[in-house]
């Protein structure tokens, strides 16, 4: 049922032959890692790669045992042929699930016909913006891995999915993504259901453009300094991570109003809002250890709040500690106190008027 290769370095017409070989048999797993192929001592040309493809284009319409194909680590030395036709063949495959990563694979066909792919995974290549742009063949796709690609305007990204009627899941982590906002219209799936642009290059703009009924987020490491009010209406958002941004606070749930786990962590936030659960009532969990802690009077009301939370703050106690002023760093916010009299200005006031 399952067959993996290591270490292929073979002429592709041989690849090809050993693929059909396969693809008569019982396997329904194949995975060839480490995979090079090489033309004849005379570079293939378009006139003498395609007879060999024509047979594959007959086999991959054929319904087979194959249900998964993945290819890892792929490198090329055939330099001179038509390489659309060797998209074609991967992208006309009657399989479920596709995987070519680390491949240096600068594009991808949009299918001729409705797709039977459920999972499609090309990360680690050299993909753009013109992917499956204005395709409406892959209907039946759940889950789409771009991740550590070459795509930049999420817009793009947007419309990429638009006609993809069944996809939930989608990763486009680790691209060059910006989102400029300024009216820019995005148009996503809307069964679209996971959402992760971590390792991008996005700013709070990215709020303007986000799938209406996206359930998890994540946007990590990113160049999020704050999440405007009133522009992103989220309702079934229920996790968000912002962790590794530049946030100077907690972010208030007013257009996520099913939020129930939020992660902060490793920000710019030196006193948090003490009032974030009553603004966010339905959050189960807050991830806001490891930022700069400046241990004041202003963050007594935080360390006051996990009092009162009941366990709500993920890591506590070791995540959080004191980061300014330096006579404190280093200790951990549950062991920072200070008296009523030193941060009430109102009684310090009057102390000092009786004492006088």
């Amino acid at each position: 049922k399952t067959l993996t290769l290591e270490a292929v370095d073979l002429q592709w017409a041989i690849i090809l032959q050993i693929f059909m070989l396969i693809w008569y048999s019982p396997v329904e797993h194949l995975t060839v890692r480490n995979l090079t192929f090489r033309g004849p001592l005379e570079e293939l040309t378009e006139y003498a790669f395609q007879p060999l493809l024509s047979s594959v284009e007959q086999l991959i319409s054929l319904d087979g045992s194959m249900k998964a194909l993945t290819l890892e680590h792929v490198r090329n030395k055939v330099y001179y042929f038509n390489q659309e036709i060797l998209y074609r063949q991967f992208s006309e495959m009657n399989i479920a699930n596709l995987t070519i990563a680390d491949a240096y694979m600068p594009h991808m066909l949009c299918p001729n016909r409705t797709s039977s792919f459920h999972y499609l995974n090309f990360s680690h290549n050299a993909l753009t913006d013109e992917l499956f742009q204005n395709c409406g063949t892959l209907a039946d796709l759940k889950l789409l891995i771009l991740q550590k690609n070459k795509f930049e305007s999420l817009r793009k990204v947007s419309f990429m999915t638009s006609r993809m009627k069944s996809l939930t899941y989608l990763d486009m982590s680790n691209n060059l993504l910006r989102h400029d906002g300024a009216g820019v219209q995005c148009q996503w799936a809307e069964s679209l259901a996971e959402l992760d642009l971590s390792s991008n290059q996005l700013a709070g703009a990215v709020f303007e453009c986000l799938p209406a009924n996206v359930q998890k987020l994540s946007l990590r490491n990113n160049q999020i300094s704050n999440v405007p009010s009133g522009v992103a209406e989220l309702k079934s958002l229920e996790e968000l991570n912002l962790a590794s941004n530049r946030l100077a606070d907690l972010p208030g749930c007013g257009g996520f109003t099913s939020l129930q786990f939020l992660n902060v962590e490793m920000n710019s936030i030196l006193t948090p809002s003490a009032d974030f659960f009553q603004s966010c009532p339905r959050v189960r969990e807050l991830q806001a250890g490891h930022n700069p802690f400046q241990c004041s009077c202003e963050l007594q009301a935080f360390i006051r709040l996990e009092r009162r939370s009941g366990g709500k703050l993920f890591g506590w106690p070791a995540a959080y500690v004191c980061e300014y002023p330096e006579g404190l760093r280093g200790t951990e916010l549950k062991d920072f106190h200070l008296s009523p009299l030193a941060c009430n200005t109102t009684l310090l006031l009057v102390t000092a008027l009786l004492l006088t």
